[in-house]
């Protein structure tokens, strides 16, 4: 680390970069602190013309497992979040939404990482076949009844806290 710095980059992934800073916390105390620092998110719920929501069925390789979840990826640079919802709609489903619903935003990992995820509903959905997923990404495309995913989420099945929260976020707004 520099000595005029006090901030110091571990390791840089795509977007992504692991820093250590020296803090003072607002008690007085000097800490180091290790961040994940991220870009941001945007989160997707579509909900199709017959009231089912789109949903994708991911390998996940840090986790060695697939994960049933929201479409949802991270900002590109220079990229607002309702931008970045739109892409990653059509990018992982193939679908385009006529209409975007911000649900506000959650913070999935603040212990250690500074990420914000953005909360979209997506109506009035379009299929096409446009979909263009990340070399990493692997992606199944599903739809499924609310009461499904509900009953998944109870039974410990559905797991996905991005999904969860928005989710949750768009029942209580109403929206499903």
């Amino acid at each position: 680390m520099d000595k005029n710095s006090k901030i110091r980059t571990i390791h840089r992934w795509k977007r992504i970069s692991l820093i250590e800073e020296h803090l003072d916390l607002p008690n007085g105390k000097q800490i180091v602190h290790t961040t994940l620092q991220h870009p941001g998110a945007a989160v997707i719920l579509p909900i199709t013309s017959a009231g089912k929501i789109v949903m994708v069925n991911q390998y996940r390789p840090s986790l060695k497992k697939w994960l049933l979840e929201l479409p949802a990826g991270t900002l590109e640079a220079e990229e607002d979040a309702t931008q970045c919802a739109s892409r990653e709609l059509t990018e992982e489903t193939g679908y385009i939404a006529n209409q975007l619903f911000p649900l506000g935003q959650v913070t999935p990992l603040a212990g250690f990482c500074d990420e914000i995820q953005y909360l979209y509903v997506a109506k009035d959905l379009i299929k096409t076949d446009n979909t263009n997923c990340d070399d990493d990404e692997v992606i199944e495309v599903v739809e499924l009844e609310i009461d499904e995913l509900e009953k998944q989420i109870k039974e410990g099945v559905l797991t996905d806290a991005k999904t969860i929260a928005c989710l949750c976020k768009a029942k209580l707004c109403g929206y499903i």
